[in-house]
């Protein structure tokens, strides 16, 4: 296969999965959301719970543009259709358990887990709108700007509060909602100093 030719094919290869990512976020989240004890948290993932409606649309108008059939299937898609079907398989064994704590904490990581995966798809769909030169990348570049800040809430956001919620299971104290949903971050940059800030506001509120 010549290298422009594999190069389009690895473009839509990298759009699948972030199609089937999304797809499978929407159960992620609706099975999460039946794990959630904290208010806040559960007001945080409703949100994203739409937000991810939202993003599912935002890619369907891009393989609209591109001409691509949004029900292909390719081996890589199925993986990540796999690992999503996992995360949801496993909530419900936590579910199962009776434990509702634990459960909430399973959730918390199987949301991280998936928006590792989704952050990563939508960055590189920045990277090639931004650095790529095939057609589509204005295509590209509209749904990247659209959905960007919103994917960074989902990771940054959810890793603060499964960090607190560990930390407050383990009977030290906590800052919740984290520091992250506080300071509004948006930037992993950003995720690390409002960490680093968790024990000043943990003493402003003793």
């Amino acid at each position: 296969m010549e290298k422009k030719s594999y190069i389009k094919k690895q473009l839509h290869e990298l759009l699948y999965q972030a199609l089937e990512t999304e797809r499978g976020g929407l159960k992620i989240y609706e099975t999460a959301l039946s794990c959630a004890l904290n208010k806040d948290l559960k007001t945080e993932w409703q949100e994203y719970l739409e937000q991810t409606r939202t993003h599912e649309q935002v890619l369907l108008k891009v393989f609209d543009k591109l001409g691509m059939d949004p029900d292909t299937v390719t081996a890589g898609r199925e993986v990540v259709a796999h690992i999503g079907d996992s995360l949801v398989t496993a909530m419900e064994m936590a579910k199962a358990e009776g434990d509702a704590s634990a459960a909430q904490l399973v959730a918390c990581e199987c949301v991280v887990l998936a928006e590792t995966k989704d952050h990563q798809n939508w960055e590189l769909i920045g990277h090639v709108a931004e650095h790529g030169k095939g057609e589509g990348t204005g295509a590209l570049k509209a749904a990247f700007e659209e959905v960007e800040e919103e994917e960074d809430h989902h990771l940054y956001h959810t890793k603060g509060f499964t960090r607190e919620l560990w930390i407050e299971s383990l009977g030290l104290p906590a800052v919740l909602p984290p520091p992250e949903e506080v300071k509004k971050v948006e930037t992993a940059i950003g995720a690390a100093r409002a960490e680093n800030q968790r024990d000043d506001m943990l003493n402003s509120k003793h």
